[in-house]
């Protein structure tokens, strides 16, 4: 029997990474929540790796932060190590990364979430999406209760179908041994939602008090703190950090592994579905990189009240017998207590070339997607999609213009664009190379790029976007001061080129053209800057960079220009291709099955050709004068 009960605005479905930014923000955008989980234990649960960020996942931590969202300064409250990576490459690639007490980290969300006004959390297993006409009605629940509702935002994780996989052991749960949720796929599936199969897996967590440290390398957090949300002050959040530790697999270990692989189920076939490339099993690591003879392995803590180290690096599906006899080949784990065992997890997908770049299901009315049940792997990842489903599940309840982040504003444009218009058969990773753009879409300048979106959607308030429009004036007048301002070949001058080893100066020139030399910075030129004014660090950071790599972010914004006239050129929702003539079948297929909003869109469509879109474009101009 079902019974009916309290309306809400938007239901959203699961309390995961995604599912928490987007309850946030609608609920932060005055509609009536309500965020549904399978279970309050896995509200933000990170059950896999124990940090947040890293490579160009930082940056997309950064730029849910300049949007209005919450990761960032979750992060910054429960972090125990701090790190910037890649810092000795170019700022394009520095990234962020910080270890985090799990458990801290989705207590603080949960109590985020349970203090948010016009939000509610309810500890249900969702069973059904109610529509009428193609739009949605309202949710159900397993014990009958139905919800009705303008919209729904699907954030089911990892969690549909999930099955549990290692050596002979299969267990129909979610990750950590939390209940499944075997019920939604049908209802999905019966809405003519295309459902794929992926997988992922994790590695043993083990019991520190069974390592011997002595055979590791000790991994240090940064002495100076930078945190993830552009709201929170360094000098607050200082603390004493944990260490992680470096070691290593070897030709033993391989053995092993190589002995045993028949009985890995990735091998013998127990496994359907497709895992992550880019994040591979230790076996798959094995296999695919014969030539290898030792892989990094770390180990890092889940907390700081337990003693449950994850091992990065070994993620595994091999019988329990086999990862005991695998672990205790590698240095430092000789003697290895397994707290819990490493397995693979399967689960229920959707093709996410169903939606739209708002994230909309382009066939359901008022029904969202985000994370991990879009088709990617990893927690920013999902977070990210998340809130911009929650923004714009908002933005059209509440009647105003939906936001689409393109590839030259957002890593998060480039995660979307390509979710929904790229062919997905494992889930995606978010890396830098995927940013044609990155020089300009760098984690220091997220605030600088977003904010302005965040204030406007209504997630930033007046006070911090008032702050980035000062810093933004700060920058650039800085930026015309040092251009402008001259240098003589004088000694003071000299010697200081000469400390620095710096070619000398034959005649004038400004300080602009000074920092744009590599030995030499903004911080270096002080002792011969004579009006420098006082300026926060952030601000200096800026300035510094946008002169220093001044020649190559322009040439980068000249490649945006043309990217935007045809970001620009809108493609008519209704636009039927089977009638664009000359338009080859294939392209026909691809464009009626995706439906870009625009010619950029369609040109990063598989399958369709430069030849094509000539033919688009063509066409597109004869409807526009056919209309004047």
């Amino acid at each position: 029997m079902s019974y009916t009960y309290e309306s809400y605005d938007v239901v959203v479905v699961g309390a995961g990474h995604a599912g928490c930014e987007a309850a946030l923000a609608c609920a932060r955008l005055s509609l009536n929540t309500l965020i549904v989980t399978i279970s309050t234990d896995s509200i933000a649960l990170m059950p896999c790796n124990p940090n947040i960020g890293g490579t160009s996942k930082g940056h997309l931590v950064r730029e849910i932060d300049a949007l209005g969202g919450e990761m960032g300064k979750n992060i910054d409250k429960t972090f125990i190590q701090s790190k910037m990576l890649n810092g000795s490459k170019g700022p394009a690639v520095h990234s962020l990364r910080a270890q985090a007490d799990k458990e801290d980290y989705s207590r603080s969300m949960r109590k985020i979430l349970e203090n948010t006004p016009n939000l509610t959390l309810k500890q249900a297993e969702v069973v059904e999406i109610l529509t009428e006409n193609n739009k949605v009605s309202g949710i159900k629940t397993f014990s009958g209760g139905i919800y009705p509702c303008k919209a729904v935002i699907l954030c089911t994780g990892t969690y549909l179908k999930a099955r549990c996989v290692y050596g002979e052991v299969s267990n129909y749960t979610g990750p950590n041994g939390l209940q499944s949720a075997n019920h939604l796929t049908e209802s999905l599936k019966a809405l003519g939602i295309e459902m794929y199969r992926f997988k992922t897996g994790t590695p043993a967590r083990i019991d520190k008090r069974s390592i011997d440290f002595s055979k590791m390398e000790e991994q240090f957090g940064d002495e100076e703190i930078v945190p993830f949300s552009f709201t929170t002050n360094p000098e607050e959040i200082r603390k004493e950090q944990v260490s992680c530790w470096l070691t290593y697999t070897n030709e033993k270990t391989h053995e092993i592994i190589r002995n045993n692989i028949h009985r890995s189920p990735l091998y013998s076939g127990n496994i359907k579905g497709t895992g992550p490339r880019y994040c591979p099993s230790i076996e798959d690591k094995v296999v695919k990189f014969a030539d290898k003879d030792r892989h990094q392995v770390f180990i890092e803590p889940e907390g700081n009240y337990t003693n449950e180290m994850y091992v990065g690096g070994m993620s595994s599906s091999l019988p329990e017998d086999v990862q005991y006899e695998m672990y205790r080949s590698v240095s430092g784990l000789e003697n290895v207590k397994i707290v819990r065992n490493a397995y693979a997890i399967e689960y229920d997908c959707i093709n996410p070339m169903q939606l739209k770049p708002t994230l909309e299901f382009m066939k359901i009315e008022g029904l969202f997607s985000g994370g991990q049940f879009n088709g990617s792997s990893g927690y920013e990842e999902a977070a990210a999609q998340g809130l911009i489903a929650g923004i714009n599940v908002s933005m059209k309840l509440l009647g105003k213009e939906q936001i689409v982040l393109d590839r030259s504003e957002a890593y998060i444009g480039v995660l979307i664009d390509d979710l929904v218009t790229k062919e997905t058969h494992e889930p995606y990773r978010m890396m830098t190379s995927r940013a044609e753009y990155r020089l300009i879409l760098r984690q220091d300048n997220a605030d600088i790029r977003l904010t302005k979106i965040g204030y406007k959607v209504g997630l930033i308030d007046e006070e911090r976007y008032q702050k980035v429009v000062q810093k933004e004036t700060s920058i650039n007048k800085e930026i015309e001061r040092l251009n402008n301002t001259p240098i003589g070949a004088n000694k003071e001058v000299q010697d200081l080129l000469m400390k620095h080893e710096s070619t000398l100066l034959k005649t004038g020139t400004t300080l602009a053209e000074l920092i744009r030399r590599p030995e030499l910075s903004y911080e270096i030129l002080a002792p011969i800057d004579k009006s420098r004014p006082e300026l926060p660090k952030d601000v200096i950071e800026q300035v510094n960079i946008n002169i220093k790599y001044d020649g190559y972010i322009q040439r980068q914004l000249r490649q945006v220009e043309q990217y935007k006239k045809l970001e620009n050129k809108k493609i008519p929702e209704d636009l039927d291709y089977y009638e664009v003539p000359s338009l080859r079948i294939e392209a026909k297929q691809k464009l009626d099955k995706i439906k870009p909003i625009s010619v950029g869109q369609a040109s990063r469509i598989s399958g369709v050709s430069p030849a094509d879109i000539s033919v688009l474009l063509v066409y597109l101009e004869h409807l526009r004068r056919s209309k004047v």
